[in-house]
């Protein structure tokens, strides 16, 4: 070593590590003829437990290992005596080392250390793992072949079987399994210098990695080095999620798994399904500053990027090009995105420069929110979705809070994004109170304008904290303190605010005393976990940092949560909360505009790189059309967000009705393997019976999360049918772009790589929002058709009935008139969508063609909706009236009320037009003609009390939907028979002249109708009447 000596502490352990021990030292300092002064150290040394060394076998592999570690190109622990034990190089000991790192991050028992000591005592195994290994990845490898393969894994089993301690063998057979389930790696790839990586990357098979804990991604990339570890899991081939700058050195991949968890279910709004990635850079000095603290974070951000790239294939002239020497055990897998998340929020421009390096397909799609992307901080996205959950929460409670002031507690400060821009959301925001790592906030009585204005401040100065916090205008006996403090004194009116009684608190206390503090909402847009369920303890959390403020939810006594920030709550938290009723989602849920709002940018982007590649717009172009449609992208987006927390609204709202539904289909998908009910925290059988006894079903927060696992079920069945390929669906995919695109570059958008997932996505989210996350699962057990005959048959019945308009005419109505009736109208519409979808599976051939059926349907229908109040029965025409005078009441417009009031009859407007269609009458003749039979035959009133009669068990609800439907096609075939009986008469005289050829049979009927009347109504009863119908129509 130049100029000093070496210090003995510095390499007396690496050399103890490699199995050496130190016998002597002699240090000679040696001068050149210039001045300049080096030291040589002479070690005397000898094998640890005194085996013999091989100096000539072992010189070069030893002296490698040496200069690694003094080189820290390899960390410095007990693997290394593999060098001698095993005669392994110090890359093949790397290896091991690298499964080690995995095996801890996927919570294996054992520590590294006695890993360390299993793999040393078992020394021919571990050769022959690494030979399993060579012969699977070694592109050069000739004699990668299953004979050889499964030769060498015969002598490792035959060996393990004789090893003597169990723990052993279970180690050892841990490390093979790691082997068979990698995919990929890139241990045998060069470097730009030709020379090996610093860095290790393995793809692994999540699925078939022995005791890995649930939920289990599709596949996970593990980058190790001595610098860097981080791990990216994904849920699908198509994935997105962002990457974290984690500090949980010791299981950042259990705080993956759990964002990756609820990111699968934020994913349900957009093409990828969830994935989710972070890393832990391992050489940051404690002491260092900012700047040097980023910079290394930095430089291990891009090592971990390429980690991923290196194992992922690349698109080059629309053909799958997989990377230089790389073996792969799994089909082509191009896609690969990622997004910025915990402290790397502006890191994008990077990850998109290393994608570059590597001419990845995506270009700068491959990281969104780039200086070429959508800002999410500036446009506010993430916070402006989750605003549309806790507006929702709030208008349900009869409350506008744009219009009408409220009290929040939040967790945050003014210069993060969620939190900051939620806060700056409504000016009547009353901030009584917040904290983040550094401060504690609190204005007893804040004056909305002018905090208001006092915030905007704050979210405008760089790096700002509460301590920014103008004082001045913090109401009487608030103020800003520090949480480094010993304590905190308690003035008036906070121990009003809160409760307390105490003269002062630790901080950690107080932030415990504002969590559970009255209060209209909690907002979440910090880090961390701070509420849990009364059952669980600190250590079933997680989050030890927050250990010290965290509360359960039975203490919270705010109305609504608004998770805009990852992990407020745990589930199980956000289930107690609910149950009290408390008004609360999921984080998934609130917080999703971000993920689609960067995945609408991807496939923005996907497009237009092939505008730019063919030449016919320039990159600067480019960018300035998407800085142009910013406003329409964010519109997009937060459509998303209304429609997915309407569609758990109106689940809730007949929770209790739906309980039978929801708990066939959570059965149906635990059955399929789709479902881990413990994991998602969904109630047993047991529970939910109870809950039923007390007239109650799934919580909102559950029901989000069936919603999401219904989303994602229906997108992974529509792609692997033809539905998505529909023709008519391709103006869904067209408009799920912004309005620039769609004209000029319609066919750009009809040759995007992900169009089927795009229409696939769109149509699921669709039919669940619209539907219910039941209500494929339920018409397929009714009717026993399957799923792409069943979303054909939506989208026919869809479009037939034109429901987009009155979904739109609906939403108009927010904050117009009380959410009970503008939910119940909501209901009503699914209700007639649901019957006019089976009756289009039930009466016309399939599979159905969707734009030849629309054709036939669609203009007759429009003209049946806006006058069939004047062809209504009597006693039809009564309940119409009952149903439009009771939303006109109700303050709903006119023309509205009277198109929700046709909702009923308009259920049997199909079976007219089948009618119009085989006869040749008008449409307003048949319709005539149909309510008049009804009428007559009282079917009219048997079915109205049959829809309304409450039916007890599954098989009856379906019994008697089956008798409804047939009393309706029983009607339609009355009707045509009446109205071909002789064209000249008009549609009430050929009914009235059917029904005198017909008297005696009708008057049987009517006497039977008569009796049902005086009695309750049995599926049995109507049963009998169905068979009486029947009859006359033999007649």
């Amino acid at each position: 070593q130049r100029d000093e000596a070496v210090p003995l502490s510095d390499c007396l352990p690496m050399l103890e590590n490699i199995g050496l021990r130190v016998i002597g030292e002699h240090p000679y300092a040696i001068r050149k003829r210039d001045g300049e002064l080096f030291w040589l150290h002479d070690f005397i040394m000898g094998e640890a437990e005194g085996r013999p060394v091989d100096l000539a076998k072992s010189r070069g592999r030893l002296e490698d290992l040496f200069q690694a570690l003094w080189t820290r190109q390899v960390e410095n622990d007990g693997f290394n005596k593999l060098a001698l034990r095993a005669d392994l190089s110090w890359r093949e000991i790397v290896i091991l080392r690298a499964y080690t790192k995995f095996l801890r991050q996927a919570a294996i028992t054992y520590s590294q250390e006695y890993m360390e000591r299993a793999l040393n005592d078992n020394p021919g195994i571990v050769r022959k793992l690494i030979e399993v290994f060579t012969l699977r990845f070694d592109p050069e490898n000739a004699g990668r072949s299953d004979a050889a393969q499964k030769k060498l894994r015969a002598e490792i089993n035959a060996a393990l079987d004789a090893v003597a301690s169990l723990d052993d063998d279970r180690i050892l057979r841990r490390f093979l399994n790691l082997i068979d389930a990698t995919l990929r790696t890139n241990f045998f790839q060069s470097g730009a210098d030709g020379g090996h990586k610093s860095y290790l990357s393995f793809k692994f098979d999540s699925k078939a990695i022995d005791e890995l804990p649930k939920p289990r991604p599709q596949v996970e990339i593990f980058v190790y080095s001595p610098r860097v570890e981080g791990v990216h899991l994904r849920g699908g081939k198509v994935a997105r999620g962002g990457l974290r700058w984690s500090d949980r050195r010791e299981d950042f991949r259990t705080e993956v798994l759990g964002l990756v968890k609820a990111q699968q279910v934020k994913n349900a709004v957009i093409v990828p399904v969830g994935s989710k990635g972070g890393f832990v850079p391992k050489q940051i000095p404690a002491n260092a500053s900012r700047d040097d603290a980023q910079e290394e974070a930095i430089a291990c951000y891009r090592l971990f990027i390429s980690g991923l790239l290196d194992l992922t294939d690349n698109l080059v002239d629309n053909r799958v090009v997989p990377p230089t020497q790389l073996v792969r055990y799994d089909a082509d897998d191009p896609y690969l995105v990622v997004a910025a998340d915990k402290g790397t929020a502006t890191f994008s421009d990077i990850a998109n420069q290393v994608a570059r390096d590597y001419g990845f397909w995506l270009d700068d799609a491959f990281a969104s929110g780039g200086s070429a992307g959508y800002d999410h901080k500036k446009m506010g996205i993430t916070a402006r979705g989750a605003w549309e959950a806790v507006k929702r929460h709030f208008r349900e409670l009869g409350t506008d809070i744009q219009t009408t002031p409220f009290t929040t507690i939040g967790c945050g400060d003014m210069s993060g994004d969620v939190f900051g821009n939620g806060m700056l959301l409504s000016q009547q925001t009353r901030l009584i109170a917040a904290f983040d790592h550094r401060d504690i906030f609190i204005d007893p009585d804040p004056d909305p304008a002018a905090s208001y204005r006092e915030r905007q401040r704050l979210f405008a100065l760089p790096r700002s904290s509460w301590q920014d916090y103008d004082k001045g205008l913090i109401s009487k006996g608030g103020g800003v303190f520090s949480r480094t403090a010993k304590s905190i004194p308690l003035t008036p009116e906070i121990q009003n605010l809160t409760g307390l009684k105490s003269a002062a608190l630790a901080p950690n206390d107080l932030i415990r005393a504002l969590l559970k503090t009255n209060a209209d909402l909690l907002w979440f847009g910090g880090i961390g976990t701070y509420v849990k369920a009364a059952g669980e303890s600190h250590l079933d959390v997680g989050d030890k940092a927050n250990e010290g403020v965290r509360v359960d939810a039975s203490e919270l006594r705010v109305k609504v949560v608004g998770e805009g920030a990852n992990l407020g709550c745990t589930q199980l938290a956000r289930i107690e909360f609910a149950k009290k009723g408390g008004r609360i989602n999921t984080d998934a849920v609130d917080n999703a505009a971000g993920v689609d709002c960067s995945d609408h940018e991807v496939n923005i982007k996907i497009v237009l790189g092939s505008v730019v590649a063919a030449g016919d717009m320039t990159g600067k172009q480019r960018d300035r059309l998407l800085a142009d449609m910013t406003d329409e992208v964010a519109g997009l987006v937060l459509n998303n967000n209304y429609q997915q927390t309407l569609a758990i609204s109106l689940e809730a709202m007949q929770a209790y009705q739906m309980r039978d539904a929801h708990l066939r289909y959570m059965r149906s998908l635990e059955r399929q393997g789709k479902l881990d009910p413990a994991i998602e925290f969904l109630p047993k059988d047991e529970e939910l019976s109870e809950r039923a006894a007390a007239g109650a079903g799934l919580t909102r927060p559950e029901i989000a999360v069936l919603t999401a696992y219904a989303k994602n079920d229906l997108f992974q069945a529509l792609l692997d049918t033809d539905v998505p390929d529909e023709p008519y669906l391709a103006q869904d995919l067209i408009d799920y772009f912004p309005t620039p695109l769609r004209g000029p570059y319609t066919e750009a958008i009809r040759a995007h790589r992900l169009r089927r997932e795009i229409s696939a996505t769109l149509l699921a989210n669709s039919v669940v929002n619209r539907m219910g996350p039941t209500f494929v699962n339920s018409v397929a057990e009714e009717t026993g058709f399957d799923v792409a005959e069943i979303l054909r048959a939506y989208v026919v019945a869809r479009e037939s009935l034109q429901m987009r308009s009155c979904w739109q005419a609906l939403s108009a109505l927010d904050n117009k008139v009380g959410t009970d009736v503008q939910g119940q109208m909501h209901l009503d519409g699914r209700e007639l969508l649901r019957r006019v979808t089976i009756w289009f599976l039930r009466n016309v051939p399939q599979p159905l063609d969707i734009g030849a059926t629309v054709d036939i349907y669609q203009r007759e229908i429009g003209q049946l909706r806006g006058e069939i109040d004047r062809h209504l029965s009597a006693f039809e025409a009564a309940a119409f009236e009952r149903r439009r005078n009771d939303l006109l009441g109700s303050d709903v417009p006119e023309r509205l009320a009277w198109e929700a009031a046709a909702f009923e009859p308009m259920a049997a407007a199909a079976e007219m037009v089948l009618v119009a269609r085989d006869t040749g009458r008008k449409i307003g003749d048949v319709a005539c003609a149909f309510f008049k039979v009804g009428s007559e035959l009282q079917l009219d009133w048997l079915r109205a009390s049959a829809e309304g009669g409450v039916v007890d068990g599954h098989w009856e609800r379906l019994a008697m939907n089956a008798m409804i439907d047939d009393l309706f096609g029983q009607q339609r075939v009355l009707t045509s028979q009446a109205l071909i009986l002789d064209e000249k008469l008009g549609p009430e005289e050929s009914v009235d002249a059917w029904l005198a050829s017909h008297a005696r049979t009708v008057r049987r009927t009517a006497e039977l109708m008569q009796e049902m009347r005086t009695g309750m109504l049995s599926v049995a009863k109507i049963a009998f009447v169905n068979r009486q119908v029947r009859d006359l129509l033999n007649k």
